[in-house]
């Protein structure tokens, strides 16, 4: 933790002295840290600044999938996502943070079927009755970032391509409630993975959620299999995505050697995803886009 003087401006950038400001909060912290916990360092607690911004962006973010969900059916590519998720974002005064990161061609991730994350658009993918798509998307406005994803199921689907994409959506709404200001990081990933492997599905180790707001992806890194009481102390001001990728099959993935970016079920079988952003707060978690 950054040592500040009692009188020293805070570092949340109140104006107050740090004695009239945060310096209870990060005794606590300190205490926790003492106790033997993970403790974040400032640089992964948001400003309220920060927040306010990181909250626009996420209200915009959630607006660009509020099109999607009117938009998806069978008979489109998931080209046409793209071109609607890019032209909406720009129009919106946002920026599509996938396109061109690390030379990602497109602006948002269309991942179908067995496709676990990262699945990149194509003007030749058709989507037809009975596909599950995830649809990823992350917003840039004013600098802060804005990130989520949401399934859909195309047409009439299986009755075990329904069951996954419900219970995954479950899964989050169950982690939501372990995401609580001095819990901890291992609670959320409790809550996702029992529920998960309890109704027979399981759970991506390799790929978690992340912290996000001021960049794309920051610490922490969020796992989706925990156990409770461990892992980071969640304070007030943390800012992450709760993301569990769930298989029907073996949770073992791999990724495409030709584009560098789409992941797979190893196994080929169904897998989903949902997203959120989720702000830490002493009254319980707010989802900034979801």
């Amino acid at each position: 933790m950054l040592k500040l003087g009692r009188n020293d401006a805070c570092w949340c950038g109140s104006g107050k002295k740090y004695k009239n400001c945060h310096l209870a909060f990060d005794r606590k912290i300190e205490n926790y840290g003492i106790m033997g916990d993970l403790v974040p360092e400032h640089y992964m607690i948001k400003t309220p600044a920060q927040i306010e911004g990181i909250r626009k962006a996420g209200e915009v973010n959630t607006k660009i999938l509020d099109l999607v969900d009117s938009f998806i059916r069978p008979g489109i590519s998931t080209e046409d996502i793209n071109t609607l998720v890019h032209e909406n974002t720009i129009k919106m005064g946002g920026i599509p943070a996938p396109l061109n990161f690390e030379g990602y061609p497109k602006s948002v991730c269309t991942s179908v079927n067995e496709v676990v994350c990262h699945g990149i658009p194509d003007p030749n993918r058709i989507l037809k009755e009975g596909d599950i798509i995830n649809v990823d998307v992350t917003t840039i406005l004013d600098g802060y970032y804005g990130d989520a994803s949401r399934m859909y199921c195309i047409g009439n689907v299986s009755p075990e391509a329904e069951k996954l994409v419900r219970v995954t959506k479950e899964s989050v709404d169950l982690a939501l409630k372990e995401a609580r200001a001095w819990g901890h990081l291992g609670d959320i990933g409790a809550a996702i993975s029992e529920y998960i492997y309890a109704n027979g599905f399981t759970v991506v180790r390799e790929i978690g959620g992340h912290g996000v707001g001021n960049d794309f992806h920051e610490e922490p890194w969020v796992s989706h299999i925990g156990e409770r009481g461990t892992d980071m102390l969640l304070v007030p001001g943390m800012i992450f995505t709760i993301e569990p990728m769930v298989n029907a099959g073996r949770p073992d993935v791999v990724q495409d050697e030709e584009d560098g970016w789409t992941i797979y079920t190893e196994d080929g079988s169904l897998s989903a995803q949902w997203e959120y952003t989720v702000l830490i707060t002493e009254e319980g978690p707010e989802v900034l886009t979801y």
